[in-house]
C-alpha cells in the first residue's frame, strides 16, 4: 500500500488495468523482481493517457532507470517523438540501452548521463512534455529549468509528489525523510501558488502533479 489511498481502492483500480504483454511486460517484471524503481501500474496508465492525448513531439524525462517509462511514452504518443532522458546511474543506463535496442529506439530516445540539475542547465531546446521522476528532494530546484524549457502549451508531470503520504501529513513522516518531504512540499507550493500556472495534484500511485501555464 502506498499510503496515498485506501488499499481496497488501489487494488480495485489496478485490477481494472490489463496486464501488459510482450517485451514491455518483461521489462516491467524485471524491474519489480529486482527492485528497480519504475512508475506504478496506475501511474503508467495515466502517463499513457496524457501522452496519447497531448501527442508531444519532444519529451524530457528526469530519471531513466531501465527505460520503461521512456519506451512507454514513445509507444503511447503516436508521434514518434524525440525523447531526452537523464540518468546518473551508469548501471541503469547500461540496462536501459539494452531495452531501447529491443524496440529499435536508440535513435529516438537519447540518454544523457549525469546529474539532472547540471544537465538541465545545459539544455536549450523546448519540450512539449516534461516528466519528473528523479531526485525527489530536488523537484523544487528542477522547476525553474523545466519552466524555461517548457513550450507555452507544454505540460509538466511530476511523480511521487505525495511520497507515501508523508507530504500530506506529519504523522507519516520518517525522520530520515524529513528533508525530502519539506522540499516536496516546497515544490507543490511553488506550482500551486504561482498564478501563472495551473496545477492539479492527483492522489494516484505515489501522488502525481500535473502543471501547465494558464
Amino acid at each position: 500500500m502506498s499510503g496515498i489511498t485506501f488499499e481496497y481502492m488501489e487494488s480495485y483500480i489496478r485490477e481494472l488495468i490489463s496486464d501488459r504483454e510482450g517485451t514491455l511486460k518483461e521489462i516491467e517484471d524485471f524491474a519489480r523482481e529486482n527492485g528497480v524503481p519504475i512508475v506504478q501500474k496506475e501511474t503508467a496508465k495515466f502517463l499513457e493517457f496524457i501522452v496519447s492525448m497531448k501527442k508531444p513531439l519532444r519529451i524530457l524525462e528526469l530519471g531513466t532507470a531501465i527505460g520503461f517509462s521512456s519506451i512507454l511514452m514513445y509507444e503511447a504518443s503516436g508521434t514518434e517523438p524525440e525523447i531526452v532522458t537523464i540518468e546518473r546511474d551508469s548501471r541503469m543506463i547500461e540496462l536501459a540501452n539494452v531495452n531501447l535496442k529491443k524496440f529499435n529506439l536508440e535513435d529516438k530516445i537519447k540518454i544523457k548521463e549525469g546529474d539532472c540539475l547540471e544537465i538541465l542547465e545545459q539544455l536549450e531546446e523546448p519540450f512539449d512534455l516534461i516528466f519528473m521522476d528523479a531526485g525527489k528532494g530536488h523537484y523544487n530546484h528542477f522547476l525553474p529549468h523545466c519552466l524555461r524549457l517548457l513550450k507555452e502549451d507544454g505540460i509538466i508531470i511530476a511523480d511521487n509528489v505525495l511520497f507515501r503520504g508523508m507530504v500530506a501529513t506529519d504523522e507519516l513522516v520518517k525522520r530520515r525523510k524529513i528533508t525530502i518531504v519539506k522540499r516536496m512540499r516546497t515544490y507543490l507550493e511553488m506550482v500551486s501558488k504561482d498564478e501563472s500556472l495551473i496545477t492539479s495534484v492527483i492522489p494516484m500511485g505515489d501522488g502525481i502533479a500535473v502543471t501547465k501555464r494558464r
